[in-house]
């Protein structure tokens, strides 16, 4: 394990990136049509539409801009295109961007109006694309391809195979030196204590608390005496978890036996050492993978249960189930079916390497069920009311 290596795009930061995305970002939701016109004149271009970027403040802007930044700056991103409503916070995006190194140009509409933006944004997403369309892959270390983890739509067989599955492939992927992560702080409650006590130093696991405490301290201010309807879902309580509590002990299973998390991020907040990396997300997928996305993640394992369709247009989603029916009704979804660990038929030990195989596969270029069907979702999480 220790000497797997995949063929990724080293980007100028000396990052790695196993996708070679030319972005057209829009600043705003007012911006939105501007990017979707470039990136239809231009092919093998990519825009990313998304409903914010007018009249936040506070943590919520810097939370924005933090996740727009990110999401430009993601070493499976090669250029990046930016338009805005407006010249400053256009700007703004373009100079995060820019510490990467990699090529990234801004436009703003105001004074310029859609038609002219979209004629220069145009060439000069031509200019990106065909100069990226020439960068070619290199030999790098496994342990360069930056992964979390998320699970979505669970049922009994996420907390007895899948989700043990993803966090058997964590131990060896950390035990070589690599970065994961993973957060869902909802889905966490009921197992806290435990979550806690799997962080490296008292001091971490207290950390994990504030943050853990924050989030129910939320919904207790807002009277909300369960989370019925949320947590569990109602395809949770069909696939035979009944409470958030039993949902918890599965979602935990995907870190593994071994390791303890060495950092507590904040959202979209990238790493700054090797290792497994506890992350405030919500439990939404979209946006928590959206998230990890913007934090430089490159590679995410999603194991579903009653099956989850969720995809992302940055970082390609690996899914894998171990519920038979799943696999056989909603198969054009699944990258992994560990189902044979319920039958007796293969070890968790070997499914663990298996889905690392999928992994290395997917960094050399296969392209993830999710790539293949267009799931590309885009959520960015919201703290306040707009100003």
């Amino acid at each position: 394990m220790s000497e797997k290596k995949v063929y990724a795009y080293r980007r100028e930061n000396g990052r790695v990136g196993i996708r070679n995305h030319v972005v057209i970002l829009p600043l705003d939701d007012l911006s939105n049509a501007a990017c979707q016109a470039v990136a239809n004149n231009v092919k093998g271009t990519k825009a990313i539409p998304h409903a914010y970027g007018r009249l936040q403040f506070g943590e919520d802007l810097k939370l924005f801009f933090r996740t727009m930044i990110g999401t430009g700056a993601n070493p499976n991103v090669a250029a990046v295109v930016v338009i805005g409503i407006e010249p400053e916070w256009t700007q703004l995006i373009v100079d995060g961007i820019a510490k990467t190194g990699k090529p990234v140009t801004g436009f703003s509409i105001e004074r310029t109006g859609d038609i002219g933006t979209i004629a220069k944004a145009s060439w000069k997403a031509k200019e990106y694309v065909q100069w990226a369309s020439e960068l070619r892959r290199e030999e790098c270390d496994l342990t360069e391809i930056r992964v979390s983890v998320k699970c979505g739509e669970s049922d009994t067989t996420s907390g007895l195979a899948s989700n043990p599955t993803v966090g058997n492939a964590l131990d060896k992927l950390v035990e070589m030196g690599g970065y994961c992560s993973f957060g869902e702080t909802s889905e966490i409650t009921g197992a806290e204590m435990i979550c806690k006590d799997r962080a490296a130093t008292p001091e971490l696991g207290e950390k994990f608390m504030e943050v853990w405490n924050e989030y129910n301290d939320f919904i207790n201010a807002n009277k909300t005496d369960d989370l019925s309807g949320s947590q569990p879902t109602k395809g949770n309580i069909r696939g035979g978890l009944t409470t958030i509590e039993e949902k918890a002990f599965g979602n935990l299973q995907k870190i593994g036996k071994k390791i303890k998390y060495v950092e507590v991020l904040g959202p979209a907040e990238a790493p700054t050492k090797p290792g497994l990396a506890y992350m405030d997300t919500s439990s939404a997928a979209a946006e928590a993978v959206t998230l990890w996305a913007a934090a430089g993640y490159v590679a995410h394992f999603f194991p579903t249960g009653q099956g989850n369709i969720i995809g992302n247009p940055i970082e390609p989603v690996i899914k894998l189930s171990a519920n038979p029916l799943t696999v056989s009704t909603m198969s054009e979804h699944i990258d992994y079916d560990c189902s044979a660990i319920l039958r007796g038929e293969m070890t968790l030990d070997e499914s663990g390497n298996n889905l690392i195989d999928m992994l290395i596969r997917t960094c050399n270029g296969r392209l993830t069920a999710q790539e293949a069907l267009g799931h590309e979702e885009f959520v960015l999480t919201k703290l306040y009311r707009s100003a």
